[in-house]
């Protein structure tokens, strides 16, 4: 016995969309064959902006050559029997369109606002006076600029591999590296190689390598924060139990 249920039959077609005064414009959209031509342009009015009274649609077959222009707005789509991979193309028929002649694309179509010299610089505000307030505030900054030799008289009794004890915190190492280090700052610096994972580095700060320790163990810190001394490694199992 025949069966009377009937597959429904694929009504829409995949069509490549371009616009004559966008060049930019291109999309792959779907339609139904149902669809008169003046819904499709109201449809494409929406994606590139001409109006549907100026827009004159254009069908090619899949090899570019034209085939008709879809001219009856009151006809399905499927009248003029396009099928996927066709391309639909929107031509702006409209010469004071915001479209035509490139507006929407060539900038140098666009009349620049001009300013004169004398109306800028009584601006409240303007980028030149922020150029020159931010100069002011780097000349002040380097006049406070620390000096090449900031603590140096606080290394005179550090000398690598002495042990150490590090504030805050009462971290313990051993003194790595002592002297300037350039990608940390200016003055003196203290390359200190824990005895716990408690740093920061292995001893290359900013891409400059100052020591070698294993990784997280390392730390590069100012000699004011560093005591130097009888400051043996801490054995965990010698801590009372509370």
């Amino acid at each position: 016995m025949a069966s009377g249920l009937q597959l429904p039959t694929d009504d829409s077609v995949l069509l490549q969309v371009t616009h004559d005064s966008i060049k930019s414009f291109s999309a792959e959209l779907r339609f139904s064959l149902q669809t008169t031509i003046e819904s499709v342009k109201e449809k494409l009015w929406r994606k590139c902006g001409t109006s549907v009274g100026s827009m004159l649609l254009q069908l090619f077959d899949e090899s570019g050559s034209k085939l008709c222009d879809l001219a009856d707005n009151s006809r399905p789509l499927g009248f003029f029997s396009p099928h996927d991979g066709f391309w639909l193309h929107i031509v702006d028929l409209d010469p004071s369109s915001v479209t035509s002649s490139g507006w929407l694309e060539d900038t140098s179509l666009v009349e620049k606002y001009t300013i004169s010299e004398e109306a800028y610089n009584k601006l409240d505000s303007n980028f030149r006076k922020f150029k020159e307030k931010l100069a002011s505030q780097n000349a002040t900054g380097n006049q406070n600029k620390l000096p090449d030799n900031y603590m140096e008289d606080l290394c005179a009794n550090i000398k690598v591999g002495d042990r150490c004890e590090v504030e805050p915190g009462e971290k313990r190492g051993v003194v790595k590296f002592v002297g300037k280090a350039e990608t940390a700052g200016p003055g003196y610096w203290v390359g200190i190689q824990y005895d716990e994972p408690l740093g920061k580095h292995d001893g290359m700060v900013k891409g400059k390598r100052y020591f070698d320790c294993p990784p997280q163990h390392g730390a590069l810190l100012r000699p004011d924060k560093v005591k130097v001394g009888d400051y043996p490694e801490r054995d965990p199992f010698d801590e009372e139990e509370i």
